[in-house]
């Protein structure tokens, strides 16, 4: 018998086994078809852009289901058809709709992964963040597996291999994940009552405050996202080495998650998400020099604090602040929010940096990383009154 600890761990292995190549290299994919920077950030960004609207729609649709996994497996396969037909299809209008629809489908999947994986992890004793760290792995092996093929193949192999992925993660969903009902006595609720519970967070200041300093944070990420793998490549950087630059980071993301539990639990998640902001700060002004690579190594090691320490404080404070009965729609608003609307518009305005000052557009997402460290400053009086639990 499977425990909880394995099923969500091994979803969270396929899913991210899928992301661990298209955000390093489906950027690649579209330049090599002809796209331009500014074109492929507007067909990065918009998924992103939509998610403020679709992913508390998602997550209230998913509220519908008795079990949680039911819609975690509809978005998994819907993800894999778009990103296999993308690859049968010609130009920017083609891509665009599909691109739009798999990639809010798979990002929709997480933050109901998380919900489920913390309700386990509380039940059965086990840590999230080692459950979470699966993907984190699968990541790391799928970016270096990706960059060692591209030296020898064709980029079609990128949108051929997300959309197995996630039709491996479809098939988990229904078969390896637990069947964890949607509300503790199986009952379903009325859409009206869900969409009450989101106006309730909306108007919460505190909650509100929250998710715009974290997704401020975490969109700083959108210029490494889209374009460090083409100034990489253009700094000279085979594929190969880019595949472990961005394996390495990740590699620093599973040691905190992993190793570093007692300083977690002793900083706490408004320190996690102080240091991880300023870690941003001194992280992008220091590839925006377009440094050696000896230099990119221990910078992309910074990921472990200007992601992972943001990510595991946004799910301790959003979960604080948010009643039980909301936990899905405040968690999906969160992940809407940051690796959303935030980091589309990073994202969109990216696109046109790194076609005119090259590296040099990860100055933008400094500034980013310092109007994060400013809201959790303001945040900070606003926890205190707040119940632990």
């Amino acid at each position: 018998m499977m425990n909880g600890l394995f099923r969500s761990a091994l979803f969270f292995f396929l899913v991210f086994a899928g992301t661990g190549v298209s955000l390093p290299f489906i950027a690649l994919w579209f330049r090599d078809r002809g796209l331009n920077g500014a074109e492929i950030s507007v067909v990065l960004a918009a998924p992103m852009l939509a998610r403020l609207l679709m992913g508390p729609l998602i997550a209230v649709w998913g509220d519908s289901f008795r079990f949680r996994r039911t819609p975690m497996a509809v978005l998994c396969a819907v993800a894999s058809l778009c990103f296999a037909l993308m690859g049968v299809v010609d130009g920017l209008a083609a891509w665009l709709p599909l691109w739009f629809v798999g990639a809010t489908a798979i990002a929709s999947v997480v933050p109901l992964a998380d919900v489920v994986t913390m309700r386990l992890a509380r039940r059965e004793g086990f840590a999230f963040a080692v459950s979470r760290s699966a993907g984190s792995i699968a990541f790391i092996g799928a970016s270096v597996a990706m960059g060692a093929l591209l030296t020898a193949v064709k980029a079609d192999v990128i949108v051929v291999w997300i959309s197995v992925a996630a039709a491996f993660a479809a098939l988990a969903a229904v078969v390896v994940l637990p069947p964890e009902p949607v509300h503790e006595a199986g009952e379903r609720t009325r859409a009206a009552d869900r969409f009450v519970g989101l106006g309730r967070l909306l108007g919460d200041k505190a909650f509100m405050v929250a998710i715009a300093s974290i997704g401020v944070t975490l969109s700083a990420h959108a210029f490494n996202y889209g374009f460090s793998t083409l100034v990489w490549r253009g700094q000279g950087i085979s594929e190969g080495a880019i595949g472990l630059l961005w394996a390495i980071g990740v590699v620093a993301e599973v040691a905190f998650m992993w190793w570093l539990e007692p300083l977690r639990a002793r900083w706490g998640p408004w320190m996690m998400l102080c240091v991880g902001a300023a870690a941003a700060a001194v992280r992008w002004t220091a590839l925006a020099f377009a440094p050696p690579l000896w230099l990119l190594w221990p910078l992309q090691c910074l990921h472990a604090l200007t992601f992972a320490a943001v990510f595991l404080a946004g799910l301790q404070i959003v979960e604080r602040l948010s009643p039980p009965s909301s936990l899905s729609v405040a968690q999906t608003l969160s992940s809407a929010l940051s690796s959303g609307v935030l980091l589309g518009l990073a994202t969109v305005f990216s696109g046109p940096l790194y076609d005119r000052y090259g590296a040099g557009g990860y100055f933008a997402m400094s500034v980013l990383a310092v109007l994060g460290l400013a809201g959790a400053f303001a945040l900070r009086p606003m926890l205190a009154p707040r119940p632990a639990g």
